[in-house]
């Protein structure tokens, strides 16, 4: 009786109908999953609550497209990719987000094709690599504090071009000016360099330096990150 609740309304007699406890073992070992791919996400890394539970739900959505298929699995993973695009036509996401989302589409898949085992050796696999490249900071710069991005506001009578070339040539090893603003209704410019400082220790002195070349002005010191969408 149970079955017929849930039988399809063009199941045939070719079809193959998945039982109720099949169903629900994979949807639980989905979620179970998902959730431990959420926890390894949350490690060392700043997060939002609305992509943890979206993280923590996706393998459990993928692997119900998967099942219910009929055994159609290029159908299943075409329909499953257009689920995770919805995220990437609202917000940017950045490259670690863009990894664990195909990581739970990956196991997802997985436990929706019935390979449950498969499925859980992938995401312990996955998530010790992924929490052993983070807590080795794998990728990370060297010197990182060496890397500065500095906004400067000059007036408009100063040629912006080379203004600053002799005080970077002394204090950086490398220096690029990557934007020109116009400010204060146009009797300012606001310029923004990425730099690379030879010595942090002297960084309060540069600063000075370029303050008397730009007559006091506003001067604005920050770390220089990699822009959020890029990969």
């Amino acid at each position: 009786m149970l079955e017929n609740v849930f039988k399809g309304l063009f199941d045939t007699d070719l079809t193959t109908v998945i039982s109720v406890t099949d169903f629900m073992l994979c949807l639980g070992f989905s979620l179970a999953l998902g959730l431990v791919m959420a926890f390894a996400y949350m490690y060392r890394t700043r997060y939002t609550k609305s992509f943890v539970v979206t993280l923590a739900l996706l393998p459990a959505v993928v692997c119900v497209v998967i099942m219910l298929v009929n055994g159609n699995v290029g159908t299943g993973v075409a329909v499953a990719g257009a689920f995770s695009l919805v995220r990437f036509r609202s917000v940017p996401g950045t490259a670690k987000e863009i990894c664990t989302l195909f990581l739970a589409m990956g196991a997802g898949l997985i436990a929706g094709m019935g390979y449950l085992g498969f499925a859980v050796l992938f995401t312990v696999v996955m998530c010790a690599v992924f929490l052993l490249y983070n807590r080795l900071d794998f990728g990370t710069k060297k010197n990182a504090e060496t890397f500065k991005t500095f906004t400067i506001t000059i007036p408009e009578d100063l040629d912006y071009s080379a203004v600053f070339d002799d005080i970077f040539a002394e204090y950086t090893r490398a220096y690029e000016l990557v934007r020109v603003k116009t400010t204060n209704m146009g009797s300012m410019f606001k310029l923004t360099y990425h730099v690379e400082l030879s010595n942090a220790s002297r960084e309060k002195e540069m600063i000075d330096a370029i303050r008397c070349r730009n007559g006091n002005l506003e001067i604005a010191v920050s770390k220089q990150e990699t822009v959020g969408t890029e990969l």
